[in-house]
């Protein structure tokens, strides 16, 4: 299965894909047959999470740029049919024993984005809450105030039905490295000594 979103200038300023680094796919490879990428089982799913910026937003993470994308195209064009995209998805993929993929394409419009947290669904909030926990081991760059007690929360109100428990195991996991955290910026001990 190959992934490809392409986000639209004129209405996302900034964009990162959040996990998934080391399986970027170069451009020209997307519809290359010859060019294998992950392989997702029957029944399986994956999640990709983009964190994006909206041009809109008060809270921009990038300056824009003076000479680049989205300043004077076609795309800032108001009447433009795909002025109300976001992104545009495509997705390929081969059935099994075949060598030629399929592709799936559809645009992901701005009146389909969900503004409250609490307006998604429970799996996508647990979603969040296993990338936040993520980004949090990996030093935290992107995650500003988010915390480890903020992942616990976001997980354990978004938990649901855990037929295999492997949610609560997650629970678990943050919990530990929470505390892990927390002794280690604990002072092991007094260094002064008394005379």
């Amino acid at each position: 299965v190959k992934i490809q979103v392409e986000f639209n200038p004129a209405v996302v300023s900034s964009y990162r894909l959040i996990g998934y680094e080391n399986r970027a796919l170069n451009r020209e490879d997307f519809n290359n047959d010859k060019i294998d990428a992950g392989e997702i089982g029957a029944g399986h799913t994956v999640t990709a999470l983009y964190e994006i910026t909206m041009t809109t937003s008060k809270h921009k993470v990038v300056e824009p740029l003076r000479y680049g994308s989205g300043t004077k195209t076609e795309n800032l064009d108001s009447n433009n049919a795909h002025s109300n995209e976001i992104a545009h998805l495509r997705l390929r993929y081969k059935e099994p024993s075949t060598t030629t993929s399929k592709l799936i394409e559809q645009p992901i419009r701005v009146d389909s984005v969900i503004t409250e947290l609490a307006n998604t669904s429970e799996r996508y909030r647990f979603s969040t809450s296993v990338a936040g926990f993520g980004q949090l081991l990996r030093g935290g760059k992107h995650t500003r105030d988010f915390s480890f007690d903020d992942v616990l929360e976001l997980a354990r109100q978004s938990r649901g039905k855990d037929a295999f428990g492997y949610r609560g195991e997650f629970i678990t996991l943050v919990n530990l490295a929470s505390s892990l955290q927390t002794a280690q910026a604990t002072p092991s001990g007094n260094n002064t000594a008394s005379r």
